[in-house]
């Protein structure tokens, strides 16, 4: 027999969907009401069960429906989405998604992250580009050069500026532009592809996971909670210090042990294909000239640009989309590539990243199958009854656990927090807690799924560098247990104090 090989991302993403399709005919539909507010008109719409109903944009009317939200979160626009209104889930007629639905989620899914595969290929296009100058090739070895007895410098560098990142502004989907810039230059210091996988990821996750002033995350699930953002704000940045010193000192370790034996690697089997894959052209030596130099240049600007962008200017996909796009073209023409070159190192950059492009259509897609056979509230109802009446220390870590495993079904986080947080966060009052514990709650338990939920990013990030999800669970296990017990102690002496 040969020997088993664990399947592609695409492939757990199919099961995962099945399953999924499968649960639609055992779980209850049901469902919900929404509070939307029309700016323009200044009133509420409830959507349910039966005709949409109208109330006056006053607080009274959120008082009356028991979204303890302060009116201000809707007419600022902080609250863009609709809210649920807890005390209004109501079953609803099944909606059992067959096969056919099931044949049709990859492709809706791929429909509704359009702007996020289009994304990924720009920036496939973008850094096919780069690498046609021979400007990737000159700058890894100008740093091999310079980081040479310093290499922990980089691990510690890259994680702290993406956990930085991730707690300002989000910063996740956007990392997938940063694996092909900085896995050559972690192989060139003497490390393998995960020591490159773990800063960048674990770097973002860690940031996401106690987000300080992330609009999609802690600011909007404090809002949707009906409390001030900056409430809960010191304890997430002590978690946010101390789970990045954890996760640095466990990447660190892993790392100095490949570097002085890299037949200790994870991937070791896979050392020889990641390297030809990433340094391919590490034989033919480029000169490190002015040209060169103003091509890193730009391309480092491009990244600037967009993350000046998505943090002081409200950018989304379609302009940070613009802007790898758009200094493509520039790089081009100061690299003299000519129009049929510049084409085809643009495609062929491009069709690299097709792969990530299609998973991330796939993971939307499961997504689609829990909307369509309306599961998802349902899941989220059964969560809120089940921790009533606890002692607040057993309540604060099971609404954890509780957030962790519905973020495998909704891996949104501002889905997640303007759907859940008007139903979870009055739990809070009843065991005698700040709110803001529940969004701790929330943010700690979405972030640690997000180290392993197939839902999430990883299985696009473990395409990019080409580690399969087997080899990922194997090294991150460990240290996901390690922050799961510590979060655990941090949630529990919290609530106490």
């Amino acid at each position: 027999m040969k020997k088993f090989q664990f399947p592609t991302a695409h492939t757990v993403l199919l099961i995962i969907a099945g399953l999924v399709a499968l649960m639609t005919w055992i779980v209850p539909a049901g469902q919900f009401d929404r509070l939307g507010y029309d700016k323009d008109k200044n009133e509420f719409t409830q959507t349910g069960e039966g005709e949409d109903k109208t109330f006056p944009g006053t607080q009274e009317t959120l008082n009356q429906l028991g979204v303890n939200i302060p009116l201000e979160k809707f007419t600022s626009g902080d609250i863009w989405k609709p809210v649920g209104i807890p005390g209004t889930y109501h079953e609803l007629e099944p909606k059992p998604q067959g096969f056919a639905a099931f044949l049709h989620s990859p492709l809706k899914g791929i429909m509704g992250a359009i702007d996020v595969i289009l994304f990924v290929l720009i920036i496939g296009g973008f850094i096919g580009v780069v690498h046609f100058t021979g400007a990737f090739d000159a700058g890894v070895a100008w740093l091999a050069v310079r980081l040479k007895g310093r290499e922990t410098i980089l691990i510690v560098l890259i994680t702290c500026l993406i956990a930085v990142g991730g707690t300002t502004f989000g910063l996740a989907e956007e990392t997938i532009a940063f694996y092909p810039i900085l896995v050559p230059v972690f192989l060139a210091a003497g490390y393998d592809a995960m020591v490159a996988l773990a800063a960048i990821y674990i770097g973002s996750s860690m940031g996401t996971m106690a987000s300080t002033v992330n609009p999609f995350s802690a600011i909007i699930a404090s809002d949707s909670a009906g409390i001030n953002w900056t409430s809960g704000i010191n304890g997430r940045f002590f978690m946010l210090v101390t789970g990045t010193m954890i996760c640095l000192w466990y990447i660190i370790r892993y790392a100095e042990k490949v570097r002085k034996d890299p037949s200790k690697s994870i991937i070791f089997s896979q050392k020889e294909e990641i390297e030809s894959l990433f340094l391919s052209n590490r034989e033919k030596e480029v000169p490190f000239t002015n040209q060169i130099r103003l091509i890193l240049f730009l391309f480092i600007a491009s990244f600037a640009v967009m993350i000046f962008g998505v943090s002081r200017l409200d950018w989304w996909f379609l302009e940070m989309t613009t802007v790898f796009f758009v200094g493509s073209i520039i790089i081009g023409i100061v690299a003299w590539m000519g129009e049929k070159p510049f084409v085809q190192a643009f495609v062929k950059g491009a069709n690299d990243l097709l792969s990530v492009a299609l998973i991330i259509g796939l993971a939307r897609g499961v997504t689609v199958l829990m909307d369509d056979g309306l599961i998802s509230d349902t899941l989220l109802y059964y969560s809120s009854t089940s921790v009533e009446g606890m002692p607040k220390g057993v309540f604060i870590n099971v609404m954890m656990f509780l957030y962790a495993g519905l973020s495998f079904f909704i891996p949104s986080s501002s889905g997640m927090a303007v759907l859940s947080m008007p139903i979870m966060a009055p739990l809070a009052d009843v065991v005698n807690i700040g709110r803001e514990f529940v969004v701790d709650a929330y943010q700690y338990g979405m972030g640690l799924m997000a180290f392993i939920t197939p839902t999430g990013l990883i299985l696009a990030s473990l395409t990019m560098v080409n580690v399969t999800y087997d080899k990922w669970l194997r090294f991150v296990m460990p240290l996901l247990l390690i922050l799961t017990l510590y979060t655990m102690l941090i949630l529990t002496v919290m609530v106490y104090m």
